[in-house]
């Protein structure tokens, strides 16, 4: 009995702290890719290790410190400035999308992929595809929505 309720107990705390790590007293600030202008609020108490640039386009790629989850914001060229659809049909998008949405200014896909969700955002711009690309555990999506909201309303342009 003593066991399963320390294990209980255990349980219960790292909810709590996985909980309070994503979602209590977060602290944001603006991430502003220079050759664009493009912008984007990023959660910097969850997003806090600063994993360099992503690949062929200027940005930045981000971890959490236990590098559960990553965050890319980069501004993909498009310098036949084509719309989002047309955009994401060249990109390929993998078959199995739990979530699309298409409009002339941007475009998001999401699904699960190894345990994860991953989200993408682009919005367009002149010659530019303004993108946030998230990955997460698909296990902590409650407490993930709120941050991947704030981060896809405040994507700009």
């Amino acid at each position: 009995m003593e066991f399963r309720i320390s294990t209980l107990a255990l349980a219960l705390s790292l909810g709590l702290v996985l909980k309070a790590g994503v979602a209590g007293a977060t602290e944001w600030q603006q991430y502003v890719i220079a050759q664009n202008g493009a912008s984007v609020d990023i959660p910097v108490s969850v997003f806090g290790e600063n994993a360099g640039l992503p690949d062929a386009a200027p940005g930045r790629h981000f971890y959490t410190s236990d590098h559960r989850a990553d965050l890319t914001v980069q501004a993909i060229p498009n310098s036949e400035n084509d719309t989002p659809a047309a955009f994401l049909a060249k990109r390929h998008p993998p078959p199995g999308i739990v979530y699309r949405r298409v409009t002339p200014g941007f475009f998001v896909v999401s699904s699960i992929r190894n345990g994860k969700i991953w989200y993408n955002r682009c919005n367009r711009s002149a010659r530019y595809m303004n993108c946030i690309l998230i990955n997460y555990p698909a296990s902590e999506k409650r407490q993930w929505d709120g941050i991947v909201t704030r981060m896809s309303y405040s994507l700009r342009p």
